[in-house]
């Protein structure tokens, strides 16, 4: 095994090539750096930061991906991206083991020189900025009826709660802004171990639900003092499809791009890994995604398995519905948005890099330029989500193209400009249809949420 070092025992940032052994063991620090370098966070403690950039909100809308693709379609659309999302990091991975980079924004200057580091950079503060927004827009419209459906059920009295902005300043001040001053991301270990727990009480509740809402779906209504039940859906809806193809359809694979994505907080993660080597890390990345697949899965089977065709694009929206005033839906609603809070900072560390790398490259860490470009863009996204009164759609727009670059085109690029590995290789054949699949994918994407736009316009 022949490795060239730099005079600080760390690999070269230049583009030089190390050769390793087959096992990849070798660490992504040089002997040196790692002799003085801080312990790192254990392997878990990625697992759980990890898991937490990969699953948010996205949660919420596959259920309604699987209504509009059937059960056997959305299985086979959902093993495919989480499949491609691990493959992509492995090539990303690769890189960094083969060149010794350890950030995104550097290996677009590799493939790409100075553009290509500003394009990269620019695409993740984008899409970040996009996620995050997106987030906090959650918390402004659910936690206040969260709140009162806690505290004031039913009371016809305007309380400081209610207000939807007020509280969206307060949990940012308060919580958001703390947690993302921290310099290093393997400090949001605990929060993000919360969040995983959250999305798991998720799961068991959307299981729960299927055996106590019955279908034909029945809702309470009041009349007068009377309550009764009406149902919205007949008993030949009742039946679930293997494959379904609709316009609504073509969301799906966005939909599952956007919950796979985490590719802007795996090289930070890896940075931070205790003992971090390249087979170390995909165990870490294969152990997340496996995790994420499974509690994915499950959440939109049974949510699907309940509601079927009148699975909403929201499914919590589903259960405000059709089971309102429920301990059990109430609890869940709040451990959601929780399971929000805590992700938008781990969300806002690579959005903070990509801006600093961008505006102050090569500068020495000052807390002066840590704690404004931290306060500046939790400022943008806070205004953006109290300001913009439906985001969904411009986010959509912004979703199709940077999750799907981050995801699937850029990987597949840079390992093809990068690599020296001959095109007829399986690893160069596998990044070239990762290129071209995200590319297919983000212009459709792209299109049918414009046409869609215009339309209903």
């Amino acid at each position: 095994m022949s490795i060239n070092r730099n005079e600080n025992g760390g690999f070269p940032n230049d583009g030089t090539t190390r050769h390793i052994g087959e096992d990849e063991a070798a660490p992504l620090l040089g002997n040196a750096t790692v002799a003085t370098r801080a312990k790192g966070a254990p392997f878990t403690a990625c697992v759980f930061n990890l898991m937490n950039a990969i699953m948010g909100s996205g949660i919420l809308g596959l259920a309604f991906a699987m209504a509009n693709t059937g059960i056997v379609g959305f299985c086979i659309l959902l093993l495919l991206v989480c499949s491609l999302a691990g493959f992509s990091i492995h090539l990303l991975l690769k890189l960094c083991d083969q060149t010794g980079i350890n950030s995104y924004e550097d290996l677009g200057e590799k493939a790409l020189r100075k553009p290509g580091k500003i394009l990269v950079g620019l695409t993740i503060l984008t899409q970040n900025i996009g996620a995050m927004s997106s987030y906090l827009f959650i918390l402004k419209s659910e936690l206040p009826a969260t709140i009162s459906s806690f505290l004031s059920p039913g009371s016809m009295v305007s309380a400081w709660y209610e207000d939807g902005r007020l509280l969206l300043i307060l949990v940012t001040v308060c919580v958001v802004l703390p947690l993302a001053l921290l310099p290093r991301i393997g400090f949001l270990s605990y929060t993000s171990s919360l969040s995983f727990f959250f999305m798991l009480y998720f799961m068991v509740v959307v299981i729960v639900k299927k055996f106590t809402i019955p279908c034909p779906l029945l809702q309470n209504r009041t009349l007068g003092d009377d309550l009764f039940q009406v149902s919205n859906c007949s008993a030949s809806e009742c039946t679930p499809k293997a494959f379904v193809i609709s316009s609504k359809s073509a969301y799906a694979i966005p939909t599952m791009a956007f919950s796979f994505l985490c590719h802007t907080a795996i090289l930070p993660i890896y940075c931070e890994l205790d003992r971090p080597t390249k087979k170390r890390m995909q165990r870490v990345a294969n152990t997340g995604l496996c995790l994420s697949f499974l509690i994915y899965l499950l959440s939109a089977l049974f949510g699907y398995l309940t509601f079927y065709s009148r699975v909403d694009s929201e499914l919590l929206l589903n259960y405000d519905t059709w089971a309102p005033q429920d301990v059990l839906v109430m609890t869940v609603r709040l451990t959601i948005q929780l399971t929000v809070m805590f992700t938008v900072p781990l969300i806002h560390f690579p959005a903070r890099k990509a801006l600093t790398t961008v505006l102050f490259d090569g500068r020495p860490f000052s807390w002066l330029v840590h704690v404004s470009v931290t306060v500046g863009i939790l400022l943008v996204v806070v205004l953006m989500a109290i300001f913009i009164p439906d985001i969904r759609n411009v986010f959509g727009i912004v979703g199709s193209t940077t999750s799907t670059c981050l995801l699937f085109v850029f990987p597949g690029m840079f390992y093809l400009k990068i690599s020296n590995r001959p095109l007829c290789s399986s690893e160069a054949v596998g990044a070239m249809i990762l290129l071209v699949f995200g590319l297919i994918v983000g212009t459709l994407s792209f299109c049918v949420i414009i046409i869609t736009w215009a339309q209903s316009s």
